[in-house]
Formats: structure tokens, sequence, C-alpha cells
């Protein structure tokens, strides 16, 4: 495949740069006249004219700077560069963008979860990691986090979990009781919860995390065959965490810790890049595999279903204007590209609603129309008009309705059947958890996590971890049912925890 770069010829992360001028205008190229003093009627100290319609301009602007902040991923920073495929897998997907030797460009976001915009960047949390790439056929997002799991499978208890993260209703403040009464009473929170406790729960840097699509997804190839995919972006710098201490400390010297790292080091040639690494699983097996591999809060063990090495990622290139490119950058794990669709995670079907309805909201509802959410190396091609912040529109012959015989686009063309998503299901329609497969239980893998994967220290850590932060629970109740929730985990981790809680509980009693 040719390189996509070479279809435009401009940079993507150029897209929308205006030239510099040598004398300041208002928005409609008009020259002004002082950006220092309104006209006034009268004298300098008269009043000022309604009709100084360069003032009122550069007024009504600046108080409409603003936009809703994200609920979720407030905070976060990103930066342009290409993914390169080096290795074929064209026998378990035909999607143009993972054809060996292709290069495509594109954009990555990393963010916190929680976090308002402000906030630090060094709090305790999942880091958001979100990749979109301007493929030959359409943009394709991987919409994941630093972590293969999550901390909810269904997305109907999305809400709650991040009102129980960020701030009670009355003071404002956020508080470790109202975690640990939702943590606890949805044990499926369990898996993610040691992630988070543990050494990798704040990483020293963007650069020096790992990323995960999270989330099964489905590949298919040219011959309509299906396969299971899971996505592991491997941080070529290492896997390096902060310590409570560290991350504090950091927090008040520098909140921006994170942001600023990835920026310099871009600055400096420092470019990062990260492994691209798949786990394919063939589509029978997940019907008779251990685990439900449509379950976030599941990982799909290395020694079943390797990791293959099919390229890597670099960023190379700062955004150019940080609100335009990315703070107004929006993702969905619901764009895809042929030979790459959802499948049936609850989680990920949800969020294929939530994401574009979030960004309609925050940005308009030609979201999409923005230079850095635009296709670039793909003809866009709809019927959708009109509507606010409206940029691009049809040729005036092209009729705005279908079907129609004035030569308009036709659904059904450029596409193979097999690209439509698909899997079999049956049975009636209920509301009930995921389908247990034989290993499937909230608290089996979290326990293989603690005393099969974690050396002798790094379980230290997430005891320290975790009693520091259930010490602060103040409801006795939620406190004995956050520690029975460790208990679950794992017996000795359990035995740990209550230990070093009262340990904590004793030594501050004695220095009040």
């Amino acid at each position: 495949m040719s390189d996509n770069a070479q279809n435009s010829p401009q940079n993507v992360h150029e897209v929308g740069l205006r030239p510099t001028g040598e004398f300041t205008t208002d928005q409609n190229a008009k020259p002004v006249a002082s950006d220092a003093h309104s006209l006034t009627s009268g004298g300098p100290d008269g009043v000022i004219a309604l009709h100084d319609s360069y003032v009122v301009e550069k007024l009504a602007a600046f108080d409409r700077e603003r936009i809703p902040e994200r609920v979720v991923h407030a905070k976060g920073g990103g930066a342009f560069g290409e993914l390169e495929i080096t290795e074929d897998v064209s026998q378990y997907t035909r999607a143009a963008v993972f054809q060996k030797g292709t290069k495509t460009p594109m954009l990555a976001r990393f963010s916190t979860v929680a976090g308002e915009q402000g906030s630090p960047d060094t709090w305790r949390d999942p880091r958001g990691f979100s990749l979109k790439f301007y493929t030959t056929e359409g943009n394709l997002d991987i919409v994941g986090n630093n972590t293969p799991i999550f901390f909810v499978r269904d997305g109907i208890k999305f809400p709650d979990f991040i009102h129980s993260q960020k701030r009670l209703p009355g003071s404002g403040l956020r508080d470790n009781t109202m975690q640990w009464d939702f943590w606890t009473q949805s044990p499926e929170s369990a898996h993610q919860v040691t992630y988070l406790m543990g050494e990798r729960g704040i990483p020293k840097s963007w650069r020096h995390m790992n990323g995960y699509g999270s989330h099964t997804f489905q590949w298919v190839n040219d011959s309509g065959e299906r396969f299971w995919v899971k996505y592991h972006f491997i941080s070529e710098q290492g896997v390096e965490g902060l310590s409570g201490e560290e991350a504090a400390r950091i927090a008040g010297e520098d909140a921006d810790a994170h942001r600023r790292d990835l920026h310099d080091s871009i600055e400096r040639g420092e470019f990062p890049s990260w492994s691209v690494e798949v786990q394919v699983i063939p589509y029978e097996d997940a019907k008779t595999y251990k685990y439900n591999i449509f379950d976030v809060t599941k990982t799909v063990p290395k020694g079943d279903y390797p990791r293959m090495k099919i390229g890597r990622f670099t960023l190379n290139q700062n955004p150019l204007n940080f609100f335009a490119q990315i703070e107004q950058a929006a993702f969905s794990p619901g764009n895809t590209v042929p030979g790459h669709e959802i499948s049936p995670d609850k989680m990920l079907m949800t969020r294929v609603f939530s994401y574009p309805d979030t960004h309609r909201h925050r940005l308009g509802a030609n979201f999409a129309d923005l230079p850095v959410n635009f296709p670039h190396y793909a003809e866009q091609n709809s019927y959708s008009q009109d509507g606010p912040m409206r940029y691009s529109f049809k040729a005036p012959s092209q009729p705005n309705y279908a079907p129609n015989t004035m030569g308009g686009p036709v659904a059904g063309q450029g596409i193979k059947p097999a690209d439509e998503m698909r899997w079999e299901t049956d049975g009636e329609m209920v509301r009930a958890a995921a389908t247990l497969h034989s290993a499937d239980d909230d608290f089996g893998q979290p326990g293989i996590l603690y005393s099969e994967v974690m050396n002798a220290e790094q379980q230290q850590v997430l005891v320290d971890n975790i009693a520091g932060h259930v010490g602060d629970v103040q409801d006795n109740t939620i406190l004995e049912r956050a520690l029975q929730y460790w208990d679950n985990v794992h017996p000795e981790l359990g035995q740990r925890v209550r230990k070093a809680v009262e340990e904590n509980r004793g030594a501050d009693a004695k220095n009040v």
C-alpha cells in the first residue's frame, strides 16, 4: 500500500493553520485601529461607543472562549505522529491501515479519568489512551486506557461509577468513602482497582505507560472470515510508575507535569514510540473459552493467545494550537473502518453511543467538520446537512436526500457484505449480567495478578497503597466491606491490608 500521507499535500497537524499577517484585523479581515484603546465619545473619559465593532467583537469572543469540558477525561494532552505496520496480518483483517508497509498519520491524546481541567496530572487514576488514525478508508479511533481492563462491565453503571469518583454534591469534595461504597457493591471492579492500587497506578509520564484497546474488537479479512482481537500498545521507553509520595510532591510542584513532559520530549527530538501488538482469537473460540472475552473486567492471558507485534507508532509533532487540535479532538470507538468492527461488549456498545453524543454537546452537531476530526485521506460523502458551524457542503447539483435519481451517492457501494458488523446471538431479550464462562468470577483474575504476577516488592506497594486509601473511609460498615473485598481477592492480601490499616490508625491515634 502507498503511504497515506502522500494522498494529501498538507501535513495533518498543519490543517487549519492560518498564515501570520503584518497587521491586526478583526474576524472579517478588516484592519483595526487599536488593541489598547476603545473608541469613546466626548474625549478619553467619555462613554464607549457601541459602534466600535472591534471592542464588541473582542469581548464577545472572549466571553465565549470556553466550551464545556469533558465530563470524563477532562485533563489531558496529546501529539501527532505516525503508525507503521511492519508485519503481514492480511489473513486476519482487510483494513487498509493494518496492511504491511502502510504508514498512517495519527493523533494521540492521553488523560486522567476523574480529574477536571486544572487538576494535577499525578493523581492516582487510570489514564485515557486515545488514538485517531487518518486512514485511506476514513478515521479509525481506538479509544482505550493504560490498563487492559475497566471497573464495570455494563455501561448502565458508568455514570454512577464516575459520580462516585468525582465530588460530593454537597461539599464539592472528593471522598474515599463514596469510592469504596461503590467499589465494594460492584465486585467486578476488583481487577481494575488492584491495577489502580499497584505500582502502575500513577505513571511516571505518559511516555512511560502502556496503552490498551481494553475491549475485544472484531477483525474481518478479505474472505469474510471473522476474528476477535485485543490491542496492546507497549511503551518502548519502558513502563515506570510513581510512588504516592513522589506523585504528591510533583502535584504540588507542577500540576501539568505529564503534559509538559510529552511536549518537551518532542521538542527535544526525543520522540516517544509504542510497539503495536495484538492478540488474535479465532471467532469460534470465544463461545467456549474459559473467560467471557466480551467482559471488559477480564483479560485474555498471553499464555493462551500470545501477543503478536504488527508495527509501531511514534509521536513526533506537537500540536500547533492546543485548543483547536487537542481540546476539540473528538474520539469514538464507533469510528471504525472496513475490516475493524466492535464486539458484543456491553461497555463498548454503550460507548459507541455516548462518545459522539458528548461531542455534539461540547462541540456542536458538526464536530466532525473540524480539521482535527475530519477524514483527510478518505472522501466524506454523506447526506447530513446544515446545523451550527457547518463548514463542508455538497456541490450545488448534488441532491440532499436518498434515494434519488440525480446522481447522488448510493449506500451499499464500496462495501462488502462481510464488512457489516455481526455476530450470532439468540434467546429472549433480558436484563442480566454478561454470560459466565467456566473460569469467570469477579475476584479470580485480580487474585492471580496479586499472587502470581506481582513480586514481593510489588505486593508490598499494593498493600501500602490500598491501606492508605481505605484508611480514609469514615463509615465503619463501608470500611468492613472494603476489607472483605480484599479478602475475596486473595486471603493473604486481605489479611495484610487489615493489619496495615489497623497499624496506620493506631499510629494516627498516637499522633493526636
